[in-house]
């Protein structure tokens, strides 16, 4: 089991970068696929970046913007978030699950964070 903490949310500019951490509790982190979601008022949870190893997926509305990463040296994941849009205003989860590929759905994810709140002023 593993216990994730989301931290670096905030209040930025549109065109402001913002980096947020996932730290992670247990052993065998490196074990866990790690994805970021978001979620804004009255839209449905959806995945913005999830990272397998080295392999990486991005949602379009994110790609070419945003950098997921992780070091697990310091059980952390990262989402390094450039060009931010007013759009992109939401609460940021952190999620992991332990199996195969790289899954982008809400429901594959086993963990989960308690949210960090973003907001993209324009």
């Amino acid at each position: 089991q593993v216990q994730l903490v989301e931290s670096g949310g905030g209040l930025v500019q549109a065109g402001d970068s913002l980096r947020l951490s996932c730290a992670a509790s247990g052993r065998t982190f490196s074990n866990y696929v790690m994805g970021w979601f978001r979620q804004a008022p009255g839209k449905d949870r959806e995945i913005v970046a999830g990272i397998r190893v080295s392999s990486t997926y991005y949602s379009d509305s994110v790609k070419g913007r945003f950098t997921i990463s992780r070091d697990n040296a310091k059980n952390t994941a990262y989402l390094q978030m450039n060009n931010l849009k007013p759009e992109d205003t939401a609460v940021y989860y952190c999620a992991a699950y332990r199996g195969l590929g790289l899954r982008v759905s809400v429901s594959d994810y086993d963990y989960w964070g308690q949210g960090t709140q973003v907001t993209v002023s324009s």
